[in-house]
């Protein structure tokens, strides 16, 4: 099974973040939900982790708050949108909070659909990746069993392997 990993993380003061990251919170959550839903038959669980980060971090880099990567790319990257920023609130200081625009809306709370979308587009990429070392095309036979040429071609969608004789594969 393979694994779609989303990864949301937001600035967190002593229990307490913005507004725009506490609507994203359930709008990530929502989403990934719906994704696990759209994606289980497909073999593929969803696993959200939320991080947090200090006010020393949020300081250092604002825009990496409210920031959701999906196979590690960003919502904005996946969506051929981009990230931009605005001024937020008291928790967040002086310092801007992160927005996403995608389609030519700006988004300052990142809303389930951009966050499904996103999450659809990355599962297709990684549906379409080939295993790092594939079995071969008949791994699953005991040895010395024999499997028939075609059910080889149905199951896996491979080519026998070189040397299969007639319509035998191993």
């Amino acid at each position: 099974m393979k694994t779609l990993m989303i990864d949301w993380q937001r600035l967190v003061d002593a229990g307490r973040t913005c507004p725009r990251c506490g609507d994203t919170q359930h709008e990530v959550r929502e989403a990934a939900a719906s994704l696990r839903s759209a994606l289980a038959p497909l073999g593929v669980q969803v696993e959200l982790r939320e991080g947090e980060l200090s006010t020393a971090e949020f300081a250092a880099a604002p825009l990496e708050s409210n920031r959701i990567l999906l196979q590690g790319r960003t919502v904005e990257d996946w969506l051929g949108g981009e990230t931009g920023q605005s001024a937020c609130c008291d928790v967040c200081g002086p310092d801007d909070c992160r927005t996403v625009t995608v389609d030519g809306t700006t988004h300052e709370t990142i809303p389930a659909e951009l966050i499904v979308r996103a999450g659809l587009l990355a599962a297709a990429a990684l549906l379409a990746e080939e295993p790092a070392d594939p079995a071969p095309c008949c791994a699953p036979a005991q040895a010395g069993t024999t499997i028939p040429i075609a059910e080889v071609r149905r199951v896996s969608g491979r080519r026998p392997p070189e040397g299969a004789a007639g319509d035998r594969c191993c």
